[in-house]
């Protein structure tokens, strides 16, 4: 039986030392490729490219889609100027993960959109974010935990009946946390189908259920033996793949 190609969105790392400092690597981290190799798929590694041609190649090779996490999405993209607190951004990645959602939707593959993923798919259908935790006006508990990958830290509840509480088979569960922006207006086209205790959105999906956003990092919590239903993400996309 075939199995399906799953792409994943690559980022670039820039060498800090070693022999060439300053040198540029495209990467994604292993766990999404070792997520997606568990669960039944080929992970194909989307490099980062600036040439859209390249791009519409690159996304005709893969049945589903990953967007991996990463850089913070730039505020220009929901109508706002920089703040202090925002962290660094990448615009021309912005552009790279957003054509390649709006190919992928256009061609009806499943898509997972995985933290800054979760976030591109919600400014690239019209919503907004906060650019720091810090700029909520609620009370917000911690959401990037700095260790411990595999560590859940905080409770997230999903709606029951939703996409996302089918394709997880759970609805109240703990996860890991890794971001310092947060959803703030959910676009108009997707629905918010799961939230932590203080009311953060931890998870977005449309109405036809073939784009489906988390906010944690389940490729981290595969492995963990209380949180083996994270597969279940990856599962989606690979057995939904055409």
């Amino acid at each position: 039986m075939t199995r399906p190609i799953i792409g994943i969105s690559g980022s670039v790392i820039v060498d800090s030392g070693g022999m060439f400092p300053g040198y540029r690597r495209s990467y994604v981290n292993e766990d999404y490729v070792d997520s997606v190799v568990q669960n039944g798929g080929v992970p194909f590694i989307i490099p980062f490219t600036a040439d859209e041609a390249v791009i519409e190649a690159q996304l005709d090779q893969v049945q589903g889609l990953i967007l991996s996490g990463g850089h913070d999405v730039d505020p220009h993209l929901y109508g706002e100027e920089l703040l202090p607190q925002i962290g660094e951004t990448w615009p021309e990645r912005d552009h790279f993960d957003m054509l390649l959602l709006k190919l992928a939707e256009e061609k009806h593959k499943p898509i997972l959109g995985i933290c800054r993923g979760a976030q591109i798919i919600n400014v690239a259908h019209g919503g907004s974010l906060y650019q720091d935790i810090g700029y909520r006006p609620e009370k917000t508990y911690k959401h990037d935990q700095g260790h411990t990958p595999d560590l859940p830290t905080h409770e997230v509840k999903v709606q029951t009946g939703s996409h996302l509480a089918q394709i997880l088979g759970k609805t109240r569960f703990a996860t890991n946390s890794f971001h310092h922006q947060l959803i703030k207006d959910v676009a108009p086209d997707l629905q918010a189908v799961a939230c932590s205790s203080d009311g953060v959105t931890e998870g977005l999906e449309n109405k036809a259920g073939n784009v489906v956003a988390v906010q944690w990092h389940p490729e981290m919590l595969h492995r963990n033996s209380n949180t083996k239903f994270m597969n279940n993400l990856f599962k989606f996309v690979i057995e939904n793949a055409k």
